[in-house]
């Protein structure tokens, strides 16, 4: 899930520098609201990747890792219904 997530931050990233770049270079030579207009738009692709980057997937399992409290995990598994053995 982490390359899946990595590919289409930089996809995303490599379209906003794309979109400035043409916007800079060569847009701006017929029309400069349309270079303006993509300018605004790359500009607003970098928080979205930054969301797509850093959200966690159905896959991930990060509210199952112990916490390092043997009280507080005994506590949340009775919580959740689950029996964790204990130590020997």
């Amino acid at each position: 899930m982490y390359a899946r997530r990595r590919h289409a931050y930089f996809a995303m990233m490599g379209t906003c520098i794309v979109l400035f770049v043409l916007a800079c270079a060569v847009v701006r030579l017929w029309s400069v609201p349309a270079a303006v207009g993509m300018c605004v738009v790359a500009m607003a692709i970098p928080p979205f990747a930054a969301m797509v980057a850093n959200r966690r997937g159905p896959d991930d399992r990060w509210w199952d890792d112990p916490s390092g409290d043997p009280e507080s995990d005994e506590w949340w598994d009775e919580l959740d219904g689950k029996k964790r053995p204990g130590p020997r």
